[in-house]
């Protein structure tokens, strides 16, 4: 339903008289009594769908909406009752939405778990009132990211723990390999073939020809199978692939393995499971 006719809906509700749960009775004297009724009623068109999908009301009880909707028109311009609608609204918008999309973020899938109503609303009331809060917002918002990150790194380590301990030890066995040379922050490579180019800055544009294969040799992503080299800048791609390049001469052609923390953590890419060591084949053509 559009949100005009919602808008004409809660205006013309205030034409309502009666503050019972029941729906008041029509009395067509006037013209603007039959006036009053057909927008009213013509103004209900898609109203029960968006009542149902967008707003989460059970159709068994329509007759608690109609007395919600009788208290809320004959309300008028009472700020007493207007803030306590205000805080009905938006805790059903705490409950419905924002404390579900909250804990699909944090545990994904997982139903059995979930927030702290008591402290969220703790948080939130403090918040409002602007007074008992025990931290800034500013202070809130960066604790609720570094925590968000810690909850769904835990949560993700339940259900991909055998996969981080498989990427451990894939780079374990990478480190003892002979030929095999260390940079930073865990990153291995092999050289197959050595250039003698330049070698690019993290801002650099480069063409590259790539094959990524996971540790256990599936191939997740190849430019020569699709027979295209790719364009990027260095500094637009994951840690482990800029830490790389900016190591490697034009020309070169060198094997690369990335731990998981320096390919993509936690988070889920097509194949690429979360916590997974990767491996690339990464060929450096040249720098734009």
């Amino acid at each position: 339903m559009k949100k005009t006719s919602i808008i004409a809906v809660a205006g013309l509700a205030a034409l309502i008289s009666s503050c019972s749960s029941s729906t008041p009775k029509a009395n067509l004297k006037s013209d603007v009594d039959s006036l009053s009724y057909s927008i009213g009623l013509a103004q209900t068109q898609g109203l029960k769908p968006y009542l149902v999908n967008r707003m989460g009301v059970d159709t068994t009880y329509l007759a608690e909406f109609v007395k919600g909707l009788n208290e809320g028109a004959n309300a008028g311009d009472d700020k007493k009752k207007n803030a306590y609608f205000a805080g009905i609204q938006i805790g059903q918008q705490i409950s419905q939405q924002m404390i579900q999309g909250i804990n699909y973020e944090a545990f994904g899938n997982d139903s059995t778990q979930t927030i702290s109503l008591q402290n969220f609303l703790a948080g939130f009331i403090s918040g409002v009132m602007e007074k008992g809060g025990i931290m800034t917002i500013e202070e809130a918002q960066e604790l609720a990211q570094a925590k968000m990150k810690e909850v769904k790194a835990k949560n993700l380590e339940k259900t991909y723990g055998e996969n981080k301990k498989a990427s451990e030890e894939f780079m374990a066995s990478i480190a003892k390999k002979e030929g095999v040379k260390q940079l930073a922050n865990g990153v291995f490579y092999e050289v197959i073939k050595e250039g003698n180019g330049s070698i690019p800055a993290d801002t650099s544009r480069v063409e590259v020809h790539y094959e990524g294969r996971l540790v256990n040799d599936t191939i997740f992503d190849s430019s020569y199978q699709r027979n295209s080299p790719t364009t990027f800048r260095c500094n637009q791609v994951i840690p482990g692939w800029t830490e790389a390049l900016t190591h490697m001469p034009v020309g070169s052609t060198w094997m690369v393995y990335i731990p998981q923390d320096q390919a993509y953590a936690e988070r889920e890419a097509g194949q690429i499971k979360p916590f997974s060591a990767l491996k690339f084949k990464i060929e450096l053509l040249g720098i734009k």
